[in-house]
């Protein structure tokens, strides 16, 4: 019966709600046909950009680019900054990392105790309403227990081209040149691209995945859900297209 239930709210809640009205809307001025076809083909449009499925599938191809190595190997753990908070409050301070972000904190952390290689963070204030993701993870990571002078902090770069070129030039300034890359499992694929187009070679080391392994199909992958990840698959296919121009 939950499922039932879970199953009928994602038609009458947004963004399903959205789907259903259009669909109402089709059959109500089926009389106007070019208009009905055009309002049916919006909500099948929407229907498949919501529903968690499609996003499932276009990630699927991203995440599973690249594998963490078993025995990483390199001579600097960089980690790419995803979104963070300014203000909010934190065990020793103000400001905390979102989801994606934390995800590859704690990866980062732990290849650091793996291997005890020094740290480039990277990631700057990206709009007016988040943090300087560098510096923020920077505090985290040593009330973690990593020492201040293992962690380097790039904290300008807005766009993951930024982040490729600004941690090039901490890398050259000290002397590394053997990268292992910590970001999202969907944005390894983009991001290595980046790196290679500034000369620089990394050793993947994807995390914070959205998909599982092994894709599995059942009802509640085709109700329209906010959070479908559609969206964040069309914002990386996009994004490796233009670094082919």
């Amino acid at each position: 019966m939950e499922y039932i239930i879970k199953f009928v709210y994602g038609f009458i809640l947004p963004p399903g709600l959205f789907v259903t009205l259009l669909v109402i809307l089709s059959i109500r001025i089926r009389r106007h046909r070019p208009v009905a076809i055009i309002t049916g083909s919006l909500a099948v449009l929407l229907y498949l950009s919501y529903i968690p499925i499609t996003g499932d599938l276009l990630l699927h191809p991203l995440e599973n680019a690249y594998q963490p190595p078993s025995h990483p190997s390199g001579d600097v753990i960089v980690m790419l900054g995803g979104g963070a908070t300014p203000d909010t409050p934190d065990i020793n301070g103000k400001g905390q990392l979102s989801g994606d972000a934390a995800n590859r904190l704690l990866t980062t952390f732990r290849l650091y105790k793996l291997t005890g290689l020094p740290i480039i963070l990277s990631g700057g204030k990206v709009f007016p309403d988040s943090g300087i993701e560098a510096d923020i993870a920077k505090r985290q990571l040593i009330v973690l227990g990593v020492p201040g002078n293992k962690i380097m902090t790039e904290n300008k770069s807005i766009t993951t081209t930024q982040n490729a070129r600004n941690t090039k030039a901490v890398m050259r300034a000290h002397r590394l040149n053997r990268p292992i890359l910590v970001t999202s499992a969907f944005h390894m694929r983009r991001a290595v691209m980046n790196f290679n187009k500034t000369g620089v070679q990394v050793q993947p080391y994807p995390t914070d995945y959205l998909t599982s392994r092994r894709l599995s199909v059942y009802p509640m992958q085709f109700v329209p859900s906010e959070g479908s990840a559609t969206s964040t698959a069309v914002k990386e296919y996009i994004g490796i297209l233009a670094l082919y121009f």
